[in-house]
């Protein structure tokens, strides 16, 4: 047996939408008051209650003017058909009506301001929660960061003495002319590794105990032609292009020149290694409030979207040979500096890091 289930949810939302169309409603205030004026007509009552309904009705759909309005319309009908009343009971009557109109007006016009006022107020209790999460997620991260990067130094100091014996005991056996080839290479390769373990080393205790920034007031266009110099060196044989989008005139920004330069390098080149031949890498600087926002464009293969929140946590890389540091240590900086690094994916392929910087004498 087929069951066939009526969709009513579809049928009360027509229903809710006809009723509260203006023209539905003003049919019903025309319709109400029609109603008394015939019924006043009919029976010569002449009873000011008849012309309440559709005074109340016009003040609470349409506001205080339509429902006066309808007042002037029902007081005409008052002294058209009540010529056996006396003047001063037409009057009260009248007083009445206004009474009726301006009580109901005012009552829903008050209950709409209310209305309007726990509306924003209840946007506002939403937009603190949204930025408490934040500020809570921020702090756990802050911790987990804090924690790595006191373990991180730890080791990195206990590693480095006995790497640096290790370095200069294949220096001084590499001096010898006595070496065969084979051995010769070995210490090639002990000297090359030691090398690179340092320079491991050396990133453990950039993220661990980052220098603290010197701030000053900086020129943005400068530092930015300045990356992008050093950029076109490290573009390894590819065949990019690289682009500069700045919204003048741009504020000066506080911030730290040397420490701004090596995090954009260093976005410049992830940029560099995630982007195919031929393709175009954007530098851009624009004012964003009382920030400024310096966003490095690239058009690569992306990053997976379970992958965003993690790019920013120590020792996390999609890069075959990344230490998964350099994004950690660029936040770090950002931070210290009292800007963000944010990553978006773009809407048709690549990534965009955005660094927020204030403005010189924004709080």
């Amino acid at each position: 047996m087929k069951v066939e289930v009526q969709d009513t949810t579809s049928l009360n939302d027509r229903i809710g939408r006809f009723a509260g169309s203006p023209s539905v409603r003003r049919g019903f205030i025309a319709c109400a008051l029609i109603a008394g004026l015939i019924v006043d007509w009919a029976t010569e009552s002449c009873s000011a209650a008849l012309y309440a309904v559709p005074i109340a009705l016009a003040s609470a759909w349409e506001g205080w003017r339509s429902g006066l309005l309808v007042t002037a319309t029902c007081s005409t009908a008052l002294f058209a058909f009540s010529s056996g009343q006396t003047a001063s009971h037409q009057i009260q009557d009248v007083l009445a009506l206004v009474l009726v109109c301006c009580v109901v007006a005012e009552a829903v016009a008050r209950e709409r301001r209310s209305r309007a006022h726990f509306q924003q107020v209840a946007e506002q209790l939403s937009g603190v929660y949204e930025r408490v999460q934040a500020n809570f997620e921020g702090m756990k991260r802050v911790e987990r960061l804090s924690a790595i990067g006191q373990l991180s130094a730890g080791l990195a100091h206990e590693i480095r003495n006995p790497l640096a014996s290790i370095a200069g005991a294949a220096a001084i056996l590499a001096r010898s002319n006595e070496l065969e080839p084979t051995n010769a290479k070995c210490l090639q390769i002990i000297t090359a590794e030691c090398d690179r373990l340092n320079g491991l080393l050396t990133n453990f205790l950039n993220f661990a105990r980052p220098r603290p920034p010197h701030l000053q007031a900086v020129q943005l266009e400068p530092v930015l032609d300045n990356v992008l110099a050093l950029a076109s060196h490290g573009i390894r044989g590819k065949s990019l292009h690289f682009e500069r989008q700045v919204q003048a005139p741009l504020p000066t920004v506080e911030c730290d020149p040397e420490q701004l330069e090596q995090v954009l390098l260093n976005l410049m080149i992830n940029a560099i290694e995630a982007s195919p031949d031929g393709a175009t890498i954007t530098l851009t600087a624009q004012t964003e409030g009382s920030k400024v926002a310096i966003g490095v464009i690239d058009r690569g293969h992306g990053v997976a979207p379970a992958h965003i929140d993690r790019l920013f946590d120590p020792f996390f890389t999609t890069k075959e040979h990344g230490t998964g540091l350099g994004l950690p240590v660029a936040h770090q900086i950002v931070r210290q500096m009292g800007g963000s690094l944010v990553a978006q994916p773009n809407a048709t392929e690549g990534m965009t890091f955005s660094i927020l910087v204030p403005a010189k004498g924004s709080n």
